[in-house]
């Protein structure tokens, strides 16, 4: 009988965002090294913020450890409006590992619930295929849209919002690209939309 698991990790609304950051979900317990968003030390997310908002890759790290810092992570959230929301709230991992390649989606995120706590959110950012994948399946049944490239953006309309999906590069470091080149892609979003 597979194992169905549940996302550990509440989402971040920050209630002014303007920006909702969407991933998958986070790898197992063994493998984080905080109880929080993106936990892996080896995931470049924080690396990626570290370095774009302040040019400094290990800004969220903890000295000394391999880990960053949840609280420092949510206060820098909270300041620049970014909210942080998995699009997978239920999930079974058919390789026991985190890879998105082979994870069940059992349960999505209630995406109406979510934006109704965001007002001002305008973007939506995705951080790989398979999250832009089941963001798209959650619009509405005439809405079913192309899955855009890479460092591309679409707009859509959801319920009387207009918003907007922007997909950005995998931040896992099984993704072939450098750190400073996935530091480049998120830092021309920000900067397109005048948050650096």
């Amino acid at each position: 009988m597979p194992i169905i698991e549940t996302h550990p990790f509440a989402p971040i609304l920050p209630p002014h965002a303007s920006v909702m950051m969407m991933g998958t979900f986070p790898p197992k317990a063994e493998k984080r090294c905080m109880e929080f968003h993106y936990p892996n030390f080896y995931n470049d997310m924080w690396r990626i913020y570290g370095l774009v908002f302040f040019n400094n890759a290990e800004y969220f790290q903890l000295a000394s450890s391999k880990s960053f810092d949840p609280k420092r992570i949510v206060a820098f959230l909270h300041e620049r409006g970014i909210a942080l929301c998995p699009t997978v709230r239920r999930a079974i991992r058919e390789q026991d590992n985190a890879s998105d390649k082979f994870l069940t989606i059992v349960e999505p995120v209630d995406l109406d619930h979510i934006l109704q706590q965001v007002p001002d959110c305008k973007w939506l950012l995705t951080t790989g295929g398979k999250a832009t994948d089941i963001l798209l399946s959650l619009l509405p049944e005439p809405l079913k849209l192309k899955t855009p490239k890479t460092n591309t953006e679409m707009a859509f309309p959801y319920h009387g919002r207009d918003l907007r999906l922007y997909r950005l590069p995998s931040t896992s470091r099984a993704y072939p690209l450098s750190l400073v080149k996935k530091a480049e892609a998120y830092h021309a979003f920000y900067q397109m939309i005048g948050m650096v």
